[in-house]
Parts: structure tokens; sequence; C-alpha cells
């Protein structure tokens, strides 16, 4: 599968509606002709409740203050797709268990259809992670005839309007790099499918979530490889509808039996923040983590890609002086060293005596007392490359046998499940590091984050989702090989507009923007990405010059991002239109920043993403406590009003750090201040 499924709007209200009466999207004639479901089982603890009707149709409450509050009706939340279009989706209720596990407690409930299909409920609650069910459905065949299956979708629940509307985070990649965050209002309908959704953009987190001002509701699989599962995120009449769905052609015949992926259905208030933090956790648990970052991760960058890809040593010699000045710890040498893509060769024109100008200018770093980083793209190679002729074994080949195209660089995707792929990288990275004598590496290209299954027969996979399964393996083999060369090297994995596959987070030590869009993106993404690699995870806002008004740090230090930028010094840019110079202007702006990111070091605080809601809270707030003081941050274009500072413990008193201005105190019991600010407000609140 390299393309992903068929999803329209149509195709999608039918995959998640169930019966029009069940689902609440028949209207209100359909209502009234329709009888009330009665619960007839219930799986609960104290957040998330869980209840079954006798067709096992299932709804959805959160418990608050004692009181249940429904988010859903019921509807067939769990079921089986036939290939002929059809769906078993009502099951007879037979039995409902609750048995002891260590930490929680699993109930299983279990029903038979009309077709002679029985399904078995799996329900897994662990005290530490409240309001979090993992959910896995076994079907057997117990008729005397195979059932031709074409999928099966769990966790189909419609979030009921609450009036105020509803934000969503969806975790799927596309080629647009739309924002994860977005309202969700009517006619909006996102497949979020975690394959191939263009050529080369792919994969994610496979989570989904939706809230109102109240409450929300998500979904997602905790399987510890990808899945081709989709996400479909759906504004309904009835409200927001989610749901996990996967093709799964089969004949199940008489006496057979599947299983579904593992997957989670959680509630929650507030935003998406508090589901990724918990998913990160289970995962981590899972053996699937963030590695501890070293202390390298968070000091602030200089990239050389304000020279394009025209860069010469020479420029970038002439920079280094100016960034170590300006309180930057990293040179990174971007796109352009190389002849191509897969070769890898150093570019003759520019480093005439081949490795010794690079070791050199490896070294000239150093010596400026900043840390060098290189620019690489693996996984990719180059029409008529010396690769490409002598190696086109390890291109990853679609089911018709053509390979599969890389955009960006009008390049082909290698196979990362292959092993002379493997090999080949392993090499380029020890001479990278070994060699050349580079402390960092910058990991770049969309195509990175996931890949299509592979149909090569020269790699004899066992199933063309190999490919797609063992990515990270892959990557794991790169990070392993730089950290055996320089234990403290630094690993940057940007996926250039993806949303993040978490498969990958082990196998990389800091994270940017990813090549944002806009200032909001570098701080939605920011708050992703704590949530999802640890609270004080070193994220980078990527460079400055991509922001709102190419100058907005603010929505990194604020934040708690690693500042990054790529201004060129002492003359502009090549490239068409480029703004990079480092005016006298702009070089106070950047001294002053710099200079407050260094002084603040805010990512290795703990990012409080629980206390703001994205979406609904204007102006748009931030927390991160360090050190006993609590850092705020709000965005708006223009805000006259209170603000309320949150998570207080007792009396602070409140200083604006950008403008160096004291604005009074605040208490847990008094948090208001009242602000007036044009983009940004970044405080520091003091215990007294």
């Amino acid at each position: 599968m390299t393309a992903r499924p068929h999803l329209n709007r149509r195709n999608l209200l039918s995959l998640l509606t169930g019966t029009a009466c069940a689902s609440g999207l028949a209207g209100p004639t359909a209502f009234a002709k329709s009888k009330p479901a009665l619960p007839v089982a219930t799986a609960a603890d104290g957040r998330l409740v869980l209840s079954f009707d006798m067709r096992l149709h299932s709804h959805l409450s959160i418990r608050r203050n004692d009181v249940n509050l429904p988010l859903s009706d019921f509807a067939p939340t769990e079921y089986i797709t036939l290939k002929s279009g059809k769906r078993i989706d009502s099951f007879h209720f037979a039995r409902r268990t609750q048995t002891a596990i260590e930490g929680g407690y699993r109930v299983t409930i279990t029903g038979r259809s009309p077709q002679g299909l029985e399904k078995t409920i799996s329900l897994t609650f662990y005290d530490r992670y409240p309001g979090f069910v993992l959910q896995q459905i076994r079907y057997r065949n117990s008729s005397t005839t195979a059932l031709d299956l074409a999928g099966w979708t769990n966790g189909a629940h419609v979030l009921k309007a609450g009036g105020h509307g509803f934000w969503s985070w969806s975790g799927a990649s596309h080629p647009d790099r739309r924002d994860w965050v977005q309202p969700v209002r009517t006619g909006f309908s996102q497949p979020n499918f975690m394959g191939m959704n263009a050529s080369d953009y792919g994969s994610g987190t496979p989570v989904v979530d939706v809230w109102r001002r109240d409450a929300g509701i998500a979904v997602g699989h905790v399987e510890t490889v990808p899945k081709l599962v989709s996400l479909p995120l759906i504004a309904t009449p009835a409200g927001a509808a989610v749901a996990v769905t996967m093709e799964h052609p089969i004949a199940l015949q008489p006496g057979d039996s599947f299983a579904t992926a593992e997957t989670f259905i959680t509630v929650h208030t507030g935003d998406y923040f508090t589901t990724l933090d918990t998913y990160r956790q289970i995962m981590s648990e899972r053996g699937l983590a963030s590695p501890v970052p070293p202390a390298a991760s968070y000091e602030g960058i200089w990239c050389a890609w304000g020279y394009d890809r025209t860069v010469t040593a020479a420029e970038v010699e002439g920079t280094l002086s100016k960034a170590k000045d300006l309180g930057l710890k990293w040179a990174v040498l971007d796109d352009g060293w190389q002849t191509s893509e897969g070769d890898w060769y150093l570019d003759p024109k520019k480093f005439p005596r081949g490795d010794a100008d690079m070791r050199d200018l490896a070294t000239k770093i150093k010596a400026a007392g900043l840390k060098p980083r290189l620019w690489v793209s693996p996984l990719a190679v180059d029409p008529g490359t010396d690769l490409m002729h002598d190696h086109v074994d390890m291109l990853l080949l679609d089911k018709d046998g053509a390979p599969q195209a890389i955009s960006w660089w009008n390049a082909f995707y290698l196979c990362p499940a292959y092993q002379p792929t493997i090999d080949y990288t392993e090499k380029l990275v020890n001479r990278i590091f070994r060699d050349w004598g580079f402390e960092g590496l910058k990991i770049d290209g969309q195509h990175l984050n996931g890949v299509a299954p592979c149909y090569n027969p020269a790699h004899r996979h066992a199933y063309p989702e190999e490919s797609v399964e063992k990515l990270q393996t892959f990557w794991k083999c790169v990070y392993d090989t730089a950290l055996a060369a320089n234990p403290d090297a630094v690993i940057e994995i940007c996926p250039c507009g993806d949303s993040y596959a978490y498969f990958n987070f082990p196998y990389m030590n800091q994270a940017p923007a990813s090549d944002p869009e806009s200032s909001w993106q570098v701080r939605l993404k920011g708050k992703s990405l704590k949530a999802l690699m640890g609270r004080s995870a070193p994220y980078s806002g990527d460079h400055v010059e991509l922001s709102d008004h190419g100058d907005d740090f603010a929505s990194s230090v604020g934040i708690g991002a690693v500042v990054s930028t790529k201004f060129t010094w002492p003359k502009e840019g090549p490239a068409p239109g480029s703004n990079f110079l480092l005016t006298p202007e702009k070089e106070a702006l950047w001294r002053k920043w710099i200079g407050l990111y260094n002084e603040k070091m805010l990512p290795l605080g703990t990012y409080r993403g629980e206390l703001y809601d994205i979406g609904f809270d204007k102006p748009e707030g931030h927390a991160v406590e360090k050190d006993g003081r609590m850092y705020y941050a709000f965005y708006a274009d223009s805000w006259r009003g209170p603000v309320t500072l949150r998570g207080l413990k007792g009396r602070y008193r409140v200083h604006d750090y950008f403008n160096n201005r004291d604005l009074g105190t605040v208490s847990d019991t008094a948090p208001r201040i009242d602000a007036a600010f044009d983009r940004f407000l970044v405080l520091e609140a003091t215990p007294i």
C-alpha cells in the first residue's frame, strides 16, 4: 500500500457514522423513532466511563466531580467492514469479566453477531494513567462459511457539540505542511492516513485528538512499530467524529480469528497536551523513549543555510566570529557541500583537497569556539550517481517495480530495511565523525519521516511493510554509530514539514520546528514535541528567519525552545529575495534575544503544557517552570486586557524580562495582571 486509502468525505462519513440512528446523524425524526439504548456493561476508572448496550454499541463519558458527563451517544464503535462494503457492527452481549493485573485491571466483554462472528473486547486500565484505556478487539469466525473482511475500525466516537466549537490535533503528515492544530469547523474532513500521503510525505504520530472547551476525546494506537492505519477526523451534524481504522483484507475461515492493533481511547480536559504526554509515557514503558540529551543539544545554533547551496568554506569561516560573539555555540554546514545525494562526494570546487579541506573546516569551526555540525540526507540517491549505477539493488521499489520518488531533490528512496543500505550509511556517518571531525548531524528531508512498503525482490522482505516498520531500526544504526564515535554528538532529525513519526524519537536528541511556515507553527510544534519527547526536550524553533517578520525569537525563547538563526554576514545571501544579512538593527535584536536565551535557558525547565489550552485560551499562553520560578509567554497580534498566570503556589513578583519592567505581584489566589502588548509578552514570576 504505497498510497493512502481512498477515503473521501462521503467514505469517511460512512466509515464513522454507523447506523443513522445510533450515530446521531439522521436528524430529529430518526431519533424520535429509535428506542434509547440501555447500558448492560460498563468499563471505567475514576475519569473515563465506557458503557455498552445489548448490541455492544458504546458511548463515552468523562467523570468530573463525581458526575458522569456524556461525551458521545451510543453507536457502533468497534466493527468489521466486509469486502462487499457491508459492516458487521452489532454483536449480542454475552458476558463481562474483570481481572486484576499489575498496576490496574482488565475488563473483557464478549458478544456474537447474527453472522456468527464472535467479538471479544479487551479494555486495560492502569492506575497511573487515569482516563486512558488500552483496547484490543479479537474476532473469531464461529460460522460455517468464510467471511471476506476488508478492514476493521476501533474507537469510532462522535464528540458531541458543546456550543463553542472544537479544536483538534492530528499526527499525520501532509504535503501542504498544514498545521497540526486546527479548528474543526463545518465541512472539516481529514483522513489522517499514517502511511504515505504523497511520494515523500508520510508517517507521523498515530494519535488524533479533538476537544471542546470543557472536554475532549482522543484515539490512536500503541503498537511499537508504525502501522498503516487511518485516524479520520470529521465534522458532522452531531459533533466531531474520530476513529482508528485499518485495511485488513483477509478471508476469515471458520474457526479462525484475528486481533486488531492495540489501540486506545482517552478523555481529558484542556487541549491535547495531556494526551500526548501520557502517550509518551506509555510508549516509553514499551521501549520507545527519547534519549537523555547531551548538554550541547541545548546550545544556540547558527546555520550556513542563509548562503544557500552555493555556500563556500570561506563564507562559513567569515561568519564564525560573529556567531560566536552573539553567544551561539553551533555552526552548521548545510546542503551544498556535496556533489549529489547518495554519493556524498565532496564538491571539488569547494574542497579541492578533498577530505583534508573538510577536516580543516571542522577544525577552524572548533578553533572559533563553536561546534561543527554537518547537514546530510540519508536514504536519498540522485539519478546519474555512482551509487545509483553500482547499487541499484538498494532502491525501494513499489509493487509495479518503480522507484519511490523524493520530490525536493528529484531523487529516489533507498530501502531502510535492506542491510547494504544500512552498511553504506554507517560508513558515511563514521566518515563524518571519525575522519572529518564533526560533532553533530543535521539529518534533513521530508522523506526521512516514513517510507512506503518495499517490493524489491532483491531485499527478500518477509512482507512489503517491513520497510515501513524497520525505518526506526535504520535510525537506530545512524544514532548508535554517531554516539560510538562521539558520545556527546547531537543528532537532529528535521523531517521538513512532516508531523514527526514518534517511532524515530529514540534515535535523535534534538528536534527542530522542521521548516515552520509561521510563528504559530513554531509554538504549536513546540508544545507537541515537549509532550512527545519530554517536558525538557531540546526542541529548536528552527531558523528565526522562518518566523513571522523573520525576527520572532519570542516564539522560541518564551516556550523553552533552542534558538537558531541562518543570518549571513558581512554580505547578503545569494538567493533572490534574500533578507538574511545581519544589519546593525538586526544585530542588536539578535544579541538581546540570544543573551536572554543563554541567561534563562528555559528548555532545561519543565514545560507546563497542561496549564493553557492552545485553541480556546486568549491570548495564547505557555508556561515553563524552572528553578522555583514560573515563566510565562503570551501571544496575540494585539492584546489589551487581563492575563492569568496559572500554576502558581504562593506569592510572586512579576517581571517582563524583554522590556525589563516590573509588573507587580500575583498569587495563587489572585493570579491576574492587566496587560497591554503587541505580538508577545514574556514574564518571569519569582517567589516572594
